[in-house]
This record gives structure tokens, C-alpha cells and sequence, in this order.
């Protein structure tokens, strides 16, 4: 039986497809045309037999068998991408200003770049962590080529890694949950603070300040110490806190959703790589 490839341009142009929910888009940043780009989904259509994208929808959505391909797409251009780069000799240094808030930096962001470091050495990343509504103002500004952000509502050309439940914290066994004004600790300008002020006025619940300063590490800190309760993501729950459930009497809080603000300015199979394990690692 002869094998069958994978046609690693068709693969990408289905990759940027479900990025961008939109062939013409897609075809832009490919440099190809709409037409170039439509035919080559249309032959990988044809010889996996499986229709990949909805094409009734307003944006192009992958079907079930769209995502299974995407899964392995991914992996496959990305691969292509890194052998390339390594074995077709030295590319300059290209310099990404990237930032993201305090508490989206463990654990993913060290583990990621001591990836980048062994794959991507190439690649410089001027880390820096703000407030996500900082972040976000920088990036406008043009002071980062991307950003990641934890929002409630996400801004205009923001990137939906993933999506995660607020959720209040305290002291193991703690009594700060019982008193009453509730303080909380939380910096005024914490991405999480307007979200547990609304909550807590919903309910009913008087509240005020335990904390008066921008360290989150100082804010964990008071908390672990039962001097108040705070707000976390709940894949983020500092050393000596628990997560206080429905049984505390404290109200629900929502979503809050990770977000990727990238300026697409920056090219190359290296860059590519980072947008690829900022991805992978975040989602």
C-alpha cells in the first residue's frame, strides 16, 4: 500500500484558518490568495474524505474531525519549523518585548523558557509584569509585541487562550471569612478587585481593605496569615490558602478568561515557535 503525506502548506493554511475564523484573513497573513488557500483545505479535504471547517457558519468553524486534524497540525508545522530553523544555519536575534501580569508567570513561564532556550535560542524575550489593564494600555501604545492578560471581557484583538473560575481564598482554617466588614486582600488596581467589591455588594456583604500596597507576593502573604481573604484564578492558589467554597457564605465570582494580545509584526519560524508554546502552555 503506498503511504499517503500530509502537505505541510495545506496543514498551515488549515492552522491559520481556525485562528483567524476567515479565509481572507488567513490568506493575508500566508501571502496567498483566497483562492490558493480555499483549494488547498479543498484538496486535504478530498483525500482525508472528511469535510474540516462549517462553512454555513458566519466564521469558519472547524468540525469535530477539524479539531482532531488541528491537534496534530500544530505539532507537525511546528516541528517543520524548528528543523528548519536549526539546520539552515544562525538567524539573527530577533527581541520580543513581552509582558504578562504576576500571576500568570508560575508555573507555566519557566518552564517555557527553559524551552526556548534549548529551541529557540534565538529568540530574546524582554520580560516584563504588570496589571493586565496596564498591560493592555502598554500594548496599545506600542510598547509590547505581545501580551498576555486576565480579563473578564476581552478587548479587541484579543486571542482566547482559555478560561478560568475566580474563586476566594483564605487561611487554612482561617476565621478572616467570619468577620465582618470583610477585609480583603486586594490591591484597588488587581485585575480581580472591581469583580469581588461587585460580588460582595450583591450579597450584601460590607467589605474593606486589608492590604495597601502592589505586591502580590505581600497580598498572599496577609492572606496566609488570616489577616483577610483575597481573589485567585483557581489554577492559582498561593502557599498556606485554601479555596473558600459555597460553605463560606461568600458569593460566586464568574470567569475570568487568558487572554493573547500579539501585534503579528514580528515573522519567522522562530517567533512562530514562541506563539505556538505560549499556546500550548496557557490553554
Amino acid at each position: 500500500m503506498a503511504s499517503r503525506n500530509l502537505d505541510i502548506a495545506a496543514l498551515r493554511a488549515v492552522l491559520t484558518v481556525s485562528e483567524t475564523g476567515s479565509v481572507t484573513r488567513a490568506a493575508h497573513l500566508l501571502n496567498l490568495t483566497q483562492s490558493a488557500v480555499s483549494m488547498q483545505i479543498r484538496r486535504l479535504e478530498e483525500m482525508l474524505d472528511k469535510v474540516l471547517f462549517d462553512r454555513a457558519a458566519r466564521k469558519m468553524q472547524p468540525t469535530p474531525e477539524g479539531r482532531v486534524l488541528l491537534e496534530h497540525a500544530r505539532r507537525i508545522c511546528s516541528e517543520n519549523d524548528e528543523a528548519l530553523a536549526r539546520l539552515t544555519g544562525p538567524e539573527a536575534v530577533t527581541n520580543v518585548r513581552f509582558g504578562l501580569p504576576h500571576d500568570l508567570v508560575r508555573p507555566q513561564m519557566p518552564r517555557l523558557l527553559r524551552e526556548l532556550a534549548i529551541h529557540w535560542p534565538m529568540v530574546r524575550l524582554q520580560l516584563a509584569s504588570r496589571r493586565s489593564g496596564t498591560l493592555r494600555r502598554m500594548f496599545e501604545a506600542g510598547e509590547f509585541d505581545m501580551v498576555l492578560t486576565t480579563e473578564e471581557q476581552p478587548g479587541p484583538g484579543a486571542e482566547v487562550l482559555s478560561e478560568d473560575q475566580l474563586v476566594w481564598i483564605g487561611a487554612k482554617d482561617g476565621r478572616a471569612l467570619r468577620e465582618r466588614p470583610l477585609r480583603l486582600s486586594l490591591e484597588e488596581g488587581c485585575a480581580f478587585h472591581a469583580a469581588a467589591i461587585k460580588a460582595l455588594k450583591q450579597a450584601g456583604i460590607v467589605s474593606e481593605p486589608a492590604f495597601d500596597g502592589n505586591s502580590d507576593e505581600m497580598a498572599s502573604a496577609a492572606v496566609a496569615a488570616d489577616m483577610g481573604v483575597a481573589v485567585r484564578m483557581s489554577r492559582d492558589l498561593p502557599p498556606g490558602c485554601e479555596v473558600l467554597g459555597p460553605e463560606s457564605g461568600l458569593p460566586p465570582l464568574g470567569l475570568t478568561r487568558i487572554c493573547l494580545y500579539d501585534t503579528g509584526q514580528l515573522r519567522g519560524a522562530p517567533v512562530d515557535g514562541l506563539r505556538e508554546k505560549l499556546r500550548a502552555a496557557y490553554r
